[in-house]
């Protein structure tokens, strides 16, 4: 049974580091975090990888900050981190004490117009990325698609729990006239599987880092097929599976998806508000750039089995600016394409 493998593989999975970035020097000494605590919102429910990421950063980066503050991680979920968005931009303490993990397609729902988001994506300070992150789509192998290209003849019926992958699956129906027929109301992966395994579905996308490692039985016995990438990036180990953006028929095609793909980059990421004072955020950099390479982080993420792919938070903040000079002429095609109306 599918769902069972997954039940029972969750909690054994094996570690893969990649490139670490090095150290950097403990922040400077003034003292300011002595005797507060750090307030890191998550923007999602308990379990699953934001929440996993969230916690275990918040257990190393006080150690990292001078005056050692405790750092208290609080989920606020809500339409796919827009409730914790907003409260970060808009009410959230701006003076170095409060951080957040929002979801990694936030800033696609901004370019998109998403009703009830109230935040500008590239005024948050952006203090660093642990994953980059792509989904993949598969299917069960006993149904028609065997592989992606079918789904431009044969229906495929898709679980789409999550927002981001929902968007995902319309702008490929909508704008290549691909077949899918999307399911919701699942509540995650376990729900998405249990759905996959009574035949309710033919299909559902999961995270990369989880798949690679919960999937291998399934892989190895052939009873799924992987069909799609979702990110930016291949995965080294997918060569054969194509992305999303190797489908586009023309340059206009193309623009198109990287824009929907380009939620991998900021995969897994730790933001503060805007107005945050930059001292504050350029300790917040470093104590974070240093968490990710110390020992005791690494053994952590060893024995959850994670991984991860870490960028400064300088670098990110430069890619998440680039995100968003996008031509309007592609962003209101992007929202007809998944039935947003303009702001």
């Amino acid at each position: 049974m599918l769902i069972s493998v997954f039940t029972m593989l969750r909690r054994f999975w094996p570690i893969v580091l990649i490139a670490l970035l090095p150290t950097s020097a403990v922040a400077a000494a003034d003292g300011f975090y002595k005797n507060k605590s750090i307030t890191f919102i998550i923007g999602s429910g308990a379990g699953g990888g934001y929440d996993t990421y969230s916690r275990l950063l918040a257990s190393h980066i006080g150690r990292h900050l001078d005056g050692g503050p405790s750092v208290v991680p609080q989920n606020m979920p809500g339409a796919g981190s827009i409730r914790a968005a907003n409260y970060l931009y808009n009410s959230a303490r701006k003076d170095g004490t409060t951080i957040a993990m929002l979801d990694q397609a936030i800033n696609l729902y901004q370019i998109l117009g998403m009703p009830g988001l109230k935040i500008e994506v590239t005024k948050f300070n952006w203090i660093g990325r642990v994953l980059r992150n792509s989904a993949v789509l598969f299917a069960r192998s006993d149904t028609s698609v065997q592989k992606i290209d079918d789904v431009f003849k044969k229906e495929l019926i898709v679980s789409a729990s999550g927002t981001a992958s929902r968007l995902n699956w319309m702008v490929l129906k909508s704008t290549l006239g691909m077949k899918f027929k999307l399911i919701e109301g699942y509540q995650g992966t376990g729900d998405s599987m249990l759905a996959m395994q009574r035949g309710e579905v033919d299909a559902l996308s999961v995270e990369w880092p989880i798949l690679r490692v919960m999937g291998q039985p399934l892989m190895r016995e052939k009873k799924i097929n992987l069909l799609l990438q979702t990110g930016l990036e291949k995965e080294p180990d997918l060569p054969q599976v194509p992305r999303m953006i190797d489908l586009a028929r023309n340059q206009d095609e193309r623009m198109l998806l990287e824009l929907f793909s380009s939620p991998s980059v900021i995969g897994r990421s730790v933001v503060a508000p805007p107005g945050t004072p930059a001292e504050r955020v350029a300790e917040l950099r470093r104590a974070f750039i240093a968490t990710v390479g110390d020992n005791a982080f690494l053994a952590d993420v060893k024995r959850a089995g994670l991984l991860v792919s870490p960028m400064s938070g300088e670098e990110l903040q430069a890619a998440v600016q680039k995100q968003g000079n996008i031509p309007p002429s592609l962003i209101a095609r992007a929202r007809g394409a998944v039935n947003i109306s303009g702001n």
